[in-house]
């Protein structure tokens, strides 16, 4: 069985393993950017990845704040320093409400196992901030993101927009690409939590030695996330509040308002910053819509045509879409 592959620009898709045909996440920025960009090699969540193969990435609605985007370069410049990489080109925009790209998952391992695991760069080991890490390589970035609401948990695209997106995919060569290899290479669910002290025994490495500059980063880093999930929680529980206030003639709370601040709870961080709650199976076939906002801009880099490609067939690519 063959692992999902990275095609570029012209139509080519990933395969994908799991109960998904075109899986995608809704992250908040600047972490979403960071993946799309390679930067990111690691997802951190509190559960494991029920997917193998392309992952789509979408950005929240939520404009990051300056210090969040500067605690998270900051750190990711540290762990790069790490194996000599000290000349990162970070996005210079990180837009909201908008399809990004895509990154092949790989495997799912556990935090500990991460950081004793010999096979990967020790940059990669301080990558892993929370219970479960998806381990992602191959990240392709949309030439133009595509404006689009977000959903709870692991949700499929639709397939008007699956369709416009895979024709304006170009592949992203990160500060450090990483090959994750796999206990099995003819299962790609092997690489699983548990699966490196069994399939790789004996190859654990000694914890990385943290300098005081990284060590102050990753400190900020999680700083960063508990803040942003602070901020969403009283968000959710005020709206819920005024919700119930606001619904007091009638004698029920209204239904929309209360969805809407699950959906919001349910897109709040935690952990290294992407953290979002496992979707019930009734929430997967019956999704809740993130709220959209207003996009920053994008740069001129990303709005370069691929060579040979006709500006005619990428229009036909998104013609009925929002571009940003």
């Amino acid at each position: 069985m063959r692992r999902g592959g990275g095609g570029g620009g012209g139509g080519g898709g990933g395969r994908v393993y799991g109960n998904y045909t075109n899986p995608c996440l809704t992250m908040h920025q600047p972490w979403a950017s960071l993946l799309v960009y390679g930067i990111k090699r690691i997802e951190g969540r509190s559960w494991t990845t029920p997917i193998r193969g392309r992952l789509w990435i979408h950005a929240a609605s939520k404009v990051p704040e300056e210090d969040t985007i500067k605690a998270m370069e900051d750190f990711y410049r540290e762990i790069y320093a790490v194996n000599g990489i000290t000349d990162l080109k970070f996005p210079e925009h990180y837009p909201v409400s908008r399809l990004l790209g895509c990154v092949e998952v790989v495997g799912c391992v556990k935090c500990e196992e991460l950081a004793s695991w010999e096979a990967v760069p020790e940059g990669v080991r301080l990558e892993g901030q929370t219970d479960f890490c998806w381990l992602c390589e191959q990240p392709q970035k949309l030439l133009v993101p595509f404006e689009m609401r977000g959903y709870q948990g692991v949700y499929n695209l639709e397939r008007k927009i699956h369709e416009a997106a895979i024709r304006g995919l170009v592949p992203v060569k990160g500060p450090m690409p990483v090959k994750f290899p796999l206990p099995n290479p003819q299962d790609p669910f092997s690489l699983k939590p548990g699966s490196i002290s069994v399939g790789f025994s004996g190859n654990k490495a000694s914890v990385v030695e943290k300098s005081e500059g990284l060590s102050a980063a990753i400190a900020g880093a999680r700083a960063a996330a508990t803040q942003f999930n602070k901020k969403d929680q009283n968000l959710v529980s005020n709206t819920t509040t005024n919700s119930y206030s606001n619904s007091t003639s009638s004698g029920r709370p209204d239904s929309k308002s209360l969805e809407e601040d699950k959906m919001l709870e349910s897109c709040s961080v935690g952990g290294s910053g992407e953290e979002a709650s496992v979707p019930s199976k009734t929430e997967q076939l019956n999704p809740i819509q993130c709220e959209e906002s207003s996009s920053r801009g994008q740069t001129r880099e990303d709005l370069k045509q691929i060579p040979g490609a006709s500006a005619k067939i990428f229009a036909a690519a998104v013609r009925g879409l929002k571009q940003s």
